[in-house]
């Protein structure tokens, strides 16, 4: 099986070709909730890998949490923070899968931790600060970068890095 040369943490991570970008202004959370429920009902959306981008507090979990309320599933959405990974069942089948890397120090944890298998599995995979896992995530379909305003408001940039992902902001 090919694993892939470590790097230090100091090397630039070679990044995927963008094939297609959204500008989306978001004024408070309704308008996040909004692009969630788009999102959702888009073909695709159950197999996507979708990073999550921008600066503490810029509002990553509350954008994760939209899209897996938005896709059904009930009862309390939880931060992956500490635990790392928060998986969820999708009703009429499926899983997501919601990883926080924020605590990583070195990408090699990503592996000891055995998320290449489940980057390979089939669900939904939503990847706060997936920076802190260096080049070992597989290319996103999307990543979304997130950007705080002086109040509510927030600037979002989406970038679809593969054809899945253009399909999904089209």
């Amino acid at each position: 099986m090919f694993l892939p040369t470590l790097v230090s943490r100091s090397v630039s991570v070679v990044h995927p070709p963008i094939l297609e970008t959204r500008s989306l202004a978001w004024p408070d959370e309704a308008a996040c909730e909004a692009t969630a429920r788009a999102l959702a009902v888009r073909p695709g959306i159950a197999d996507a890998f979708i990073e999550l981008r921008g600066p503490l507090g810029a509002g990553k979990t509350t954008f994760a949490r939209c899209l897996l309320r938005a896709l059904g599933v009930q009862g309390r959405i939880k931060s992956p923070t500490y635990a790392v990974m928060e998986p969820y069942e999708l009703p009429g089948g499926g899983t997501a899968a919601h990883f926080d890397f924020y605590r990583f120090s070195d990408p090699r944890e990503w592996l000891e931790a055995g998320f290449r298998d489940a980057f390979a599995a089939p669900g939904l995979k939503l990847a706060e600060w997936p920076e802190q896992a260096g080049d070992l995530l597989p290319t996103p379909d999307l990543r979304v970068q997130i950007e705080p305003g002086d109040d509510a408001s927030r600037q979002v940039l989406v970038q679809a890095c593969t054809p899945r992902g253009q399909a999904l902001i089209a």
